[in-house]
């Protein structure tokens, strides 16, 4: 059984790019793997190169046309750039593709499949996707705010199609409602969702779903690390006890930290790794340890690496 934490992502993770300024920019991955080497953290994982998901693998999460639509629009993205067009292809206002955008959906969704087939396997105790673009408000049928594939979405899937689990439990926090999640799953009684997220705020409506698999905790702006600490004791843990989880997803969005100006939440570094320990004590007591990660948001760069060294110390016990 292997104990070590793995750490999958890929360079074609950073070549995915929404032009100047964007916040989801390949500067996040690099402001990661530097406090991983800052801290000493780096010896302590297990590093693996994310492969590329197969299309018949993400259509275990999304439709057959929003998949087809994503490759095509990537495909005539490079026939407009040879003509001398435009270097991106906008989706929506905030949210477009480059030359390499597709290369980098398939290893972020590959990652979280890489990961679930190692953690199965015992070959690691849990792992961590450092992987952009990110996925959880990517819908069955579409692309919005930064994400085009639901990467925890997508895994979560694999495991219980390819693997055979009966249950397995995805959490998210990060301060937007994952919208794409909830989508995919809501009525799935063999995935239970639980989430907090900053309320009223982007997606528009927050949860739309009254689904009895989702655990949804909308909190106002500036809530504090110890009154989401209080809800996740009240209403998270005793539904993913109850559903004894054979295998956990994190969405790990780490913008409702405090200096992250992408929300107006309160978190800090030792709220994340107290969440973070809450969910490997599920974990431990019902799915063997199994955790698979995933990064989704955190925008401001020296809490984002902070905060993953704190997610990080907590499953790689170190």
């Amino acid at each position: 059984m292997g104990q070590a934490t793995g750490y999958f992502t890929h360079k074609d993770c950073w070549r995915h790019e929404m032009g100047g300024g964007h916040p989801e920019c390949p500067a996040r991955l690099d402001a990661i793997e530097d406090r991983l080497l800052i801290s000493g953290l780096d010896v302590a994982l297990e590093r693996r190169e994310a492969s590329q998901a197969s299309i018949t693998d993400l259509e275990l999460a999304h439709s057959r046309m929003h998949i087809a639509a994503l490759r095509g629009l990537s495909d005539s993205l490079r026939d407009d750039i040879a003509a001398g067009g435009p270097t991106h292809s906008q989706l929506d206002p905030d949210t477009s593709i480059n030359i390499h955008s597709w290369d980098a959906i398939l290893r972020a969704a590959g990652a979280a499949i890489d990961a679930t087939d190692a953690v199965m396997a015992g070959e690691i105790a849990n792992a961590f996707c450092a992987v952009r673009p990110p996925g959880h408000h990517a819908t069955r049928a579409g692309a919005m705010g930064f994400c085009f594939v639901n990467n925890v979405a997508v895994a979560a899937k694999y495991a219980l199609e390819r693997h055979g689990l009966k249950r397995v439990a995805i959490v998210d926090f990060d301060v937007h409602h994952g919208n794409g999640t909830e989508d995919i799953v809501a009525g799935d009684e063999r995935i239970l969702m639980c989430s907090f997220f900053q309320h009223p705020f982007y997606p528009e409506g927050g949860s739309r779903s009254n689904a009895s698999n989702l655990v949804n905790l909308p909190v106002p702006a500036y809530t504090k690390g110890m009154d989401i600490r209080e809800l996740i004791d009240m209403m998270w843990i005793p539904r993913l006890e109850a559903h004894k989880p054979q295998l956990v997803f994190i969405s790990a969005g780490f913008d409702a930290h405090r200096e992250d100006d992408m929300g107006q939440l309160g978190l800090v570094e030792q709220d994340y790794a107290w969440i973070t320990q809450r969910i490997k004590d599920v974990a431990l007591r019902h799915a063997k340890g199994r955790i698979v990660s995933c990064l989704e948001g955190g925008y401001s760069l020296s809490a984002l690496a902070r905060s993953v060294e704190a997610h990080l110390r907590v499953l790689a016990d170190v």
